[in-house]
């Protein structure tokens, strides 16, 4: 179901947004403004109906503030550091969109556009953007299309993909949080499942100034399922950033097929696994949530969502020599990212 809201997005036309339902009950709500989704409603076996994201209000609340709910996230999700970096022996400077850094692809990103729908149905819809040579400081012209798709076990699969007539890099994601207690509760009290031994310290402003670290014997090891509140704040890599806001380097090695994270609500009736093609998860604990406008009246605190966005680490543009595939796309080449967020009622 596709429908035009009475309020205007920026460039003065309506929101559009669209329905996804399966059939186990799973109704999934998006917009094209940043092809965001908006809502996750998952049905428990006691008949209830649990919201399992973060949201505002109104579509309208979206463009307003910072924290980039469920929005699609471009050229390069994360940061760049100095917002520059070499390519092929020229250096690229790109648009800084926080400080001298850039996140998430600028100040007028991929999450601050309007997508095209290209195609529909029950279960999928298909968004398609194009972004010109030059657009926030990145080269050639790039051609993404976002698809999200239900299946009956209720995961909501989505996938990137991106073409180039010049050599960038791509890295795309959505910043999708997640509550799956359905409510404004703190996030910490989730119990969260990370298969990575070695995740990537960074400095105040996110920025990763020395290599990835082993997970073992440190509070970034998720590798047995622990309640993030466990070791919240315990040493100094998380004290910097106020929380957790950590790549982790994944154990699946892009094997969507295997599970990546999972992650439990407080009193464990919903559950969510990961899967994904990306070779890193982006855990981010909310730690900056606070005043963000909420789906019901207020707005919500530090620690009342959490994100685990699927990418590459972030600066990789100026780090090839990291163990993963080349965050580089060039001509001829196509970028595919997929992830799924299955849903799991107890």
């Amino acid at each position: 179901m596709l429908r035009n809201t009475p309020a205007s997005a920026p460039d003065g036309l309506p929101f559009r947004l669209i329905t996804l339902r399966n059939g186990a009950g799973l109704v999934v709500t998006l917009m094209d403004w940043g092809a965001t989704l908006l809502s996750v409603r998952v049905p428990l076996s006691d008949g209830t109906v649990r919201e399992a994201i973060l949201g505002c209000a109104g579509p309208e609340q979206y463009p307003q503030h910072e924290a980039y709910f469920g929005a699609s996230v471009g050229r390069y999700a994360n940061r760049i550091a100095d917002s520059r970096f070499e390519l092929d022996g020229k250096e690229i400077n790109v648009v800084p969109s926080q400080g001298v850094n850039q996140l998430h692809g600028g100040p007028e990103g991929f999450d601050k556009r309007r997508w095209t729908y290209q195609s529909q149905s029950d279960r999928e819809v298909v968004f398609s953007l194009d972004s010109a040579d030059g657009d926030q400081g990145f080269p050639g012209n790039l051609k993404a299309t976002a698809r999200y798709t239900l299946t009956d076990d209720n995961r909501i699969t989505i996938e990137y993909r991106a073409t180039v007539d010049a050599p960038c890099p791509v890295n795309m994601t959505n910043h999708v949080y997640f509550n799956l207690n359905g409510e404004r509760s703190d996030v910490r009290n989730h119990k969260l499942h990370i298969l990575a031994d070695e995740y990537l310290p960074v400095d105040e402003g996110g920025i990763p100034r020395s290599g990835l670290k082993a997970v073992a014997g440190t509070s970034f090891d998720f590798r047995t399922a622990k309640r993030i509140a466990d070791d919240f704040l315990s040493d100094d890599d998380q004290k910097k950033v106020q929380g957790y806001d950590h790549a982790f380097l994944l154990q699946t090695q892009g094997d969507v097929r295997r599970e990546a994270a999972h992650l439990w609500s407080d009193d464990e009736r919903l559950q969510m696994a990961v899967y994904t093609t990306a070779p890193a998860l982006q855990f981010y604990s909310g730690n900056f949530l606070k005043g963000t406008p909420s789906r019901e009246p207020g707005s919500y605190e530090a620690w009342q969502g959490l994100a685990l966005e699927s990418e590459f680490l972030p600066d990789s543009p100026n780090h090839p020599e990291w163990p993963q595939p080349d965050c580089v796309l060039r001509p001829g080449d196509e970028y595919i990212s997929v992830t799924a967020y299955q849903f799991i009622p107890a």
